[in-house]
C-alpha cells in the first residue's frame, strides 16, 4: 500500500462521549474498547504494519479511583471476547510502558496475550500501558548508562520501548484535541499528525481508512528537498 507502516492513535473522547449521553465514563471506555478491534481489521485489510495504541498514561493515575480500576479490567474484557478473533487474523500482541505499576492481574493478562500470539506475523497490535514519553526516555538512558554504554541517537533508539517497530509514520489523536499528551515524542519526529473531531467510539473504520488515504497524499520530506 502506499500508506503508513506504522501508525500511532491517541484514542480520546470516550468519557466525554459517554457523559453527552448522560452515561458513566465507563460506559464510554467500554464501547472505546470495541472499538480497537474494528480499527486493528481496518489496519489488516490494507497493510498496516504496527498500530500503536495509547491505553493508559503515566498521567492517568490522577483520575477517580473507580475509572482506574474499570480501565484496569478492560484488557481482560477485551481479550476474553476477541483473543480467538486475533489469533485467527495472524495479529501479535504487544506492549510497552512500565508494567511493574500495573495490577497483577492485569498485567499478567497482557503478558499471556502477548505470549499466545508471539508468532503471528500479520500485524502488530500494541498497546501503551501505563506509558509516558517521557518516562520512556528517562528509563532507556537509565538503562544505557547502567550498562556503561554511551548515549547516543541511535543507543537510545535501541533503548526505548518499540525497538524493533518500523518508525510511527502517523499519528491520529481522536477527540479534538490537539496536543501529543506525552506520547511517542521521540517516535513521533518525523511523523504527519492528524486531529480528527470524533470521539473514539465513533471513529469508524472508513474514518480511519480516510486518514490513511489523506497520509498518502502527503509530501513527506524528512529535512531535505524533493527533486
Amino acid at each position: 500500500m502506499n500508506g503508513p507502516k506504522h501508525v500511532a492513535i491517541i484514542m480520546d473522547g470516550n468519557g466525554r462521549w459517554a457523559t453527552k449521553q448522560n452515561k458513566d465514563r465507563t460506559f464510554g471506555h467500554y464501547y472505546g474498547s470495541e472499538n480497537v478491534r474494528e480499527i486493528a481489521l481496518a489496519a489488516l485489510s490494507v497493510g498496516v504494519e504496527a498500530l500503536t495504541l495509547y491505553a493508559f498514561s503515566t498521567e492517568n493515575w490522577k483520575r477517580p479511583q473507580k475509572e482506574i480500576e474499570y480501565l484496569m479490567k478492560l484488557p481482560a474484557i477485551f481479550f476474553n471476547k476477541f483473543l480467538d478473533e486475533l489469533m485467527e487474523k495472524g495479529i501479535s500482541i504487544h506492549v510497552i510502558g512500565d508494567l511493574s505499576k500495573i495490577p497483577e492481574k492485569t498485567r499478567n493478562v497482557m503478558l499471556d496475550a502477548v505470549e499466545k500470539t508471539k508468532n503471528n506475523n500479520k500485524l502488530i497490535l500494541n498497546f501503551a500501558l501505563n506509558y509516558g514519553s517521557r518516562d520512556e526516555i528517562v528509563r532507556a538512558v537509565n538503562k544505557l548508562v547502567n550498562n556503561d554504554e554511551p548515549v547516543t541517537e541511535e543507543s537510545l533508539n535501541d533503548a526505548l520501548d518499540t525497538f524493533g517497530l518500523p518508525e510511527v509514520d502517523l499519528l491520529i489523536r481522536t477527540g479534538g484535541d490537539t496536543r501529543l499528551s506525552n506520547y511517542l515524542l521521540w517516535q513521533l519526529a518525523y511523523a504527519e499528525l492528524m486531529f480528527v473531531d470524533d470521539a473514539w467510539p465513533q471513529f469508524t473504520a472508513d474514518r480511519f481508512l480516510e486518514c490513511l488515504s489523506n497520509f498518502g497524499s502527503r509530501e513527506r520530506r524528512f529535512g531535505g528537498l524533493n527533486q
